[in-house]
């Protein structure tokens, strides 16, 4: 008998600043989904939480992009996030979101409590502040260029295209996200958590699973890559962690002398597990506190391996300090899901998309359980193709479990019109596949237990295979064409029943509506996993329907192809070496600038410097001097005589000692390689671009 009295299940909370993707639904939500079904069958208390988390920098830049408020962003993404979860079946307690008043409530005053005990440290630092916005940059609103695998176009916390994690001060050649100046250091103050002085515990809490001397967890259940990337961050020494930011969009801190500063997105976010919490039980009216106080409570944490650090060392340290909260007793975090050959990337639109993959495929959202739960990304990075989609639905759902409730629900009717019969002789077959139907029962509820949710669908399919087989080598259909068998036949067709009403119970957490559907044709309404493994679940004389559902539908190659070439569409579109678009500017912005057909009628190199050459430009209007740096790409013979695109209306600036008035207009690729803007036909100088 479990030891915990009940159960509190988190999923990660997704960022309300896009839609949700595949990688997402296999990283966190359908293994929590799958788990929490189980419990629930079990007749376990759970409460399964999750919600939007709607601050921090990813926000807000989503904002500036769409030219919205950040608010309008999460209302938009949020109801679009909450509205996907429904259709594709997540089965959350509450979807809650960290833009309500409860949670600014109840973050702030988590933040006070740690002030009042003294838990963080006040201190003064240089932060990167873009003077051109008049702000300090948050992590996401710093570009530049990766130190780990040369991407120019990492943020300040993270590099997209390899996936380390990083530091603004890190990023070489850095850039404002909000105006592309080059950001400057200045001076702000702010509340950090000092996560050094807690290493001690927190490392043997991790590795051996004690916490004040007595036994928490059992270390040995935590994944691999989990208790690895752990160590990874204590063996490197654990580094005071501001808890406060500059922002303008969060929770702001409850400190007099904090205005204009919000709570640091990673204190705030895990905090909304619990006002979730308490949202849901002021609904339910029910007491929340022994979901997250009580020591036989089970928390546990469903995340992505990007999250691993902030739910196994920050959130359980802030957890503690705090004193009224139990610890996570487990963070089982999936690695990550890649897609055709490439990792799935929302800038790039590469990724399948999983409102447009229920509006697409709107009686398939089994199909794409199924597929994901098959390839979940447990202990190492995976992969989707819509050709292994294809040929697990056809060759396994169709072919294999399909086949086989078709077939007894067929028979069943083609023999007894729709009433179960009774059996008769059980002979060793029959014993032996009654067995293998009980271990297979126990096999899934122990691979549940232990989060190997891939490992138990499979086991659950294993249940399909056994009873093609066990029809395949009893051949009902050669027994009936002599009537001395009927005795034979109707223990055969009890026992197929018996494997058919036990695949619908095993089979419900991981695929809802397919169970559902094998219990109305059953007419059975079993909800409980205690009853997993018996064989009187379809007791003699009960009528089933009288018709056999297609379960799954073959899936047509025209159908891969046409998603293949959508994805195609998107490489085509997307290039991931260009830099982002700028903000946009308005009509008057543009018209400000003076754009001039020029022709170099004399250039040279400028003594002492590498890339500098002085150009002569005839501009129509007069003749003017202009510094520029292609000396590496061009010589001055190469250029004199090209018509090129002059800003005109550039302040002119010392360069070197001379006087450059304007900027001659060149493209540039990821390598470097620079081009000239020319037209396509000689145009007079001083010509005007528009």
């Amino acid at each position: 008998m479990s030891k915990f009295q009940r159960y509190t299940v988190t999923a990660a909370l997704p960022y309300a600043n896009g839609p949700l993707h595949i990688g997402h639904i296999a990283g966190a939500y359908l293994p929590a989904d799958i788990y929490v079904r189980w419990l629930r069958m079990k007749g376990e208390d759970v409460v399964f939480i999750c919600g939007s988390d709607e601050h921090g920098a990813a926000i807000t830049v989503k904002a500036r992009k769409e030219g919205l408020t950040p608010q309008a962003v999460v209302d938009k993404y949020h109801e679009h996030i909450q509205k996907t979860f429904e259709r594709f079946g997540i089965s959350f307690d509450i979807y809650y979101r960290t833009s309500d008043k409860l949670h600014y409530q109840i973050s702030q005053e988590f933040f006070l409590k740690l002030y009042e005990k003294g838990h963080f440290i006040e201190e003064e630092t240089e932060q990167y502040y873009d003077e051109e916005a008049k702000q300090f940059l948050a992590d996401r609103y710093i570009i530049g260029t990766c130190p780990k695998c040369s991407y120019e176009n990492a943020y300040g916390d993270q590099c997209e295209r390899c996936g380390a994690s990083l530091s603004p001060s890190e990023l070489l050649n850095p850039r404002s996200a909000l105006s592309g100046s080059t950001p400057v250091l200045r001076k702000t103050k702010h509340w950090y958590l000092p996560l050094n002085l807690h290493e001690k515990w927190i490392r043997t809490w991790i590795e051996n699973g004690t916490l004040e001397g007595e036994q928490h967890h059992d270390p040995e259940e935590w994944k691999n890559h989990v208790l690895g990337q752990c160590k990874s961050w204590l063996d490197a020494g654990l580094q005071p962690r501001a808890m406060t930011r500059d922002l303008d969009w969060g929770v702001p801190v409850p400190l007099p002398e904090a205005e204009g500063k919000v709570l640091y997105v990673w204190l705030d976010a895990p905090i909304g597990y619990i006002s979730a919490t308490q949202a849901w039980a002021m609904q339910k009216n029910k007491d929340w506190k022994p979901y997250w106080q009580a020591e036989d409570t089970k928390l546990v944490h469903f995340i992505g391996k990007d999250n691993i650090v902030f739910h196994c060392i920050i959130f359980p340290i802030l957890l503690k300090l705090h004193g009224d909260y139990i610890l996570p007793h487990n963070v089982p975090a999936n690695e990550f899901l890649n897609l055709e050959g490439n990792k799935i990337s929302t800038s790039r639109n590469w990724a399948v998309w999983l409102h447009e993959y229920l509006d697409e495929f709107p009686d398939k959202r089994d199909v794409l359980k199924y597929v994901l739960t098959s390839i979940l990304p447990e202990t190492k990075d995976s992969e989707f193709t819509w050709k292994d989609f294809q040929q697990r639905n056809n060759n396994e759902l169709a072919d294999i479990l399909g086949n086989f409730v078709n077939r007894v629900i067929v028979l069943t009717n083609k023999y007894y019109n729709g009433y179960a019969p009774a059996p008769d002789k059980y002979y060793d077959n029959d014993k032996e596949t009654i067995s293998e139907i009980i271990r297979i029962v126990r096999r899934v509820d122990e691979l549940i237990g232990e989060y190997k949710f891939k490992e138990a669908q499979f086991e659950v399919m294993n249940l399909a295979r056994l009873g093609n087989r066990y029809l395949a080598d009893n051949a009902p259909w050669n027994l009936a064409k002599d009537p001395n068998n009927s005795s034979r036949i109707r223990t055969i067709m009890h026992v197929a029943l018996q494997i058919t009403a036990n695949l619908s119970i095993i089979l419900y957490p991981f695929l809802p509506d397919t169970a559902a559907k094998i219990q109305r044709m059953l007419r059975i309404d079993i909800a409980t996993w205690i009853e997993a493994g018996r064989m009187n679940l379809i007791p003699e004389n009960h009528r089933i329907s009288p018709n056999a559902e297609i379960l799954f539908q073959k899936i047509e190659d025209s159908v891969i192809e046409k998603q293949l070439a959508k994805l195609e569409t998107a490489k085509l579109s997307v290039n991931d070496s260009v830099a982002p678009i700028k903000e946009n500017i308005s009509y008057e912005d543009f018209s400000k600038l003076d754009l001039r057909i020029a022709t170099i009628t004399h250039a040279e190199k400028i003594p002492k410097t590498q890339k500098l050459l002085k150009l002569t430009l005839a501009v129509g209007t007069d003749t003017r001097t202009v510094v520029s740096g292609i000396a590496e790409h061009y010589t001055p013979e190469q250029i004199v005589g090209k018509q090129v695109v002059l800003l005109a209306n550039l302040a002119p600036k010392v360069i070197k000692g001379i006087e450059s008035k304007g900027m001659i207009l060149m493209a540039q690729n990821r390598n470097g390689t620079l081009a000239f803007l020319q037209p396509d036909k000689v145009i007079e100088n001083g010509g005007i671009v528009s």
